[in-house]
Formats: structure tokens, C-alpha cells, sequence
């Protein structure tokens, strides 16, 4: 009873945590989309890392943990570097053209992706049944991304919405490329390591092009940083404490924060079928997670009967 009481109590702070993770996500990819009308992509990742490191560094300097930092698996880091940058340049083309609601629904499709990923990587187990959820999620992003065969402009073709699964599945990558770091090294160094390729490598493609920053955006690039690093410090905190079945639900908390902040800022609201998809891709992520979790149950039922 007592440990029953425990786990309930962290996964409460845990979900607290994963909703403030995603309200400081959502602001920021609202900022992030109201750069992408005045900066190319790939200037906005390269900011999104260089208005990171100094609370970044910062924090690891208040941890003390530079020793931690220090011992990394520098191709894996390379990796997640090369990916973060192609991931936020290509989230930034999405939201550019999609209300946030809409980009959040395509970006969705991440989790299933990272399921998909852990079999050949991870070498992990997935049951069929998981396998029929992943397909059904993908059903579920065709109906978001194209409604019908009678405007092209508004299907495939679509560069915000190819551009937004793009960086879903960078994401997920990126994600399954943590799970391995994340056995030898500290997330400290992860994170840190993130930012300064992002920074570094964004930067060198982004300066041919790279636009005078206006001194009106200053509050901008603020904002970038504030939001961006609370919501890495409040994830990281949510899954620390509780249970990724019960915590990672809340992450599609997104698409509230995407309809508010598009009506509010843009006056705008997703179509129908954008309605529908997100209906079929939350459904197969949540069903996804609730199995996971009966399977961790019965595993450990049967380890301690």
C-alpha cells in the first residue's frame, strides 16, 4: 500500500511536470513560428541553440556536474546533433506554413515511429498488436495530411506538412539515439552537447544566407531561450520521478496549447480532417502506451507474485 501510494504520488508530480513541459514547448514553437516569417530555418535553429548554451552551461555549472559532461560517446552525440539541427530546421518550415495544431497532429506520428525503431535498434520485442496500432496511426496522418484527391495543395504535396513529418521522424531517431546515450552517459552532457552542435553546425550552413537580426526580435530570441530550457529542465523532471506509461499520455496535451495559441495569435482553427486525424494518431499512441503498460505489469507481477 505504501509503495502503491509512493508511485501515485510521483506520477502525479510527474504529469504536473510533463504539462508545464509542453505549455514552454507549445510557447516556444509559437515563437518559433513567428521567426519563421523573418528568418530562413536554418537561422532559427542555429538561434534556438546559441540562446540555449549560456542557461545551459549556467545549469550545469550549478549542478556541478562539468566532471559527468566531460565522459561522452561522441558519435552518438554527433548524431543527435545532425538530426536536431535537420529537426528544428524542418519543424520551423512546418509551422511556417500550418497552424501549430496542425503541425502537432503530423508530429504525433513520433511516438509510434520511435516503437517502430526500438525492434531494429533497441533490439527490443514489439507484439502484432503494436504493429496494428503503428499502421492505424499512419492511416491516421494520411487523413490529416491530404482530406481528399480533389486539392493537391492541400495533400502531399504540401511542403509544411512533408517538412513537419520529417522532423517527427528525426525526433523519434533522435529519440531511440538518447535511449543508447542515456546508458553510459549523463543527461547533462546530452543535453549540452545538443545545443553546441546545433548551435555550431546550424550556424556554418545558415551564415551564407544568415539575415541581420532586428533589434525588435531581442525579446523574441528571449523568449526562445526562457521557454525552451524550462520545458528540457520540466520533461527531464517528469521522467524522473514517474512512470512512462502514466507520464507520457499528457504530451498530447500539445494540441490544446496548439488550438489556444492559434486563435489567439493567428485567428485560426484546424479543418475537419485535421480533426480526425489527430482523433486516430492520439488514439494509437494512447493505446500503444496502455498496452506497454500491461505488459510491464504482468512482467512484474510475475518476477514478484
Amino acid at each position: 500500500m505504501e509503495r502503491h501510494t509512493h508511485t501515485a504520488a510521483g506520477n502525479l508530480r510527474s504529469i504536473v511536470f510533463m504539462l508545464l513541459a509542453v505549455g514552454f514547448f507549445a510557447l516556444m514553437d509559437a515563437v518559433l513560428k513567428t521567426l519563421s516569417a523573418r528568418y530562413p530555418a536554418l537561422q532559427i535553429a542555429a538561434l534556438r541553440g546559441l540562446t540555449a548554451l549560456p542557461l545551459v552551461v549556467l545549469y550545469i555549472t550549478w549542478r556541478g556536474a562539468w566532471r559527468t559532461v566531460l565522459k561522452v560517446r561522441w558519435p552518438l552525440h554527433l548524431l543527435r546533433g545532425v538530426l536536431g539541427i535537420a529537426m528544428l530546421a524542418m519543424f520551423t518550415m512546418g509551422v511556417r506554413e500550418l497552424p501549430l495544431s496542425a503541425a502537432y497532429t503530423l508530429f504525433f506520428i513520433s511516438p509510434l515511429l520511435i516503437t517502430a525503431l526500438s525492434v531494429p535498434v533497441l533490439k527490443e520485442r514489439v507484439p502484432p498488436a503494436h504493429w496494428w496500432a503503428i499502421g492505424i496511426g499512419f492511416v491516421g496522418v494520411l487523413i490529416a495530411l491530404r482530406p481528399s484527391g480533389e486539392d493537391l495543395t492541400t495533400g502531399f504535396v504540401t511542403l509544411g506538412g512533408l517538412a513537419t513529418l520529417g522532423a517527427a521522424l528525426c525526433y523519434a531517431i533522435t529519440a531511440v539515439a538518447g535511449r543508447l546515450v542515456s546508458r553510459t552517459d549523463s543527461s547533462e552532457s546530452m543535453v549540452l552537447s545538443m545545443m553546441v552542435l546545433v548551435a555550431i553546425g546550424a550556424g556554418t550552413l545558415a551564415w551564407p544566407d544568415w539575415v541581420a537580426i532586428q533589434r525588435s526580435d531581442a525579446w523574441l530570441l528571449l523568449a526562445l531561450a526562457i521557454t525552451g530550457f524550462c520545458g528540457q529542465l520540466a520533461i527531464t523532471e517528469a521522467f524522473r520521478h514517474g512512470q512512462a506509461s502514466a507520464v507520457a499520455p499528457f504530451e498530447y496535451s500539445a494540441l490544446a496549447w496548439g488550438l489556444g495559441l492559434d486563435w489567439l495569435i493567428w485567428h485560426t482553427l484546424p479543418e475537419s480532417h485535421t480533426w480526425l486525424g489527430a482523433a486516430i494518431i492520439i488514439g494509437s499512441g494512447l493505446y500503444l502506451v496502455r498496452r506497454e503498460k500491461r505488459i510491464t505489469e504482468a512482467h512484474a507481477n510475475a518476477e514478484h507474485p
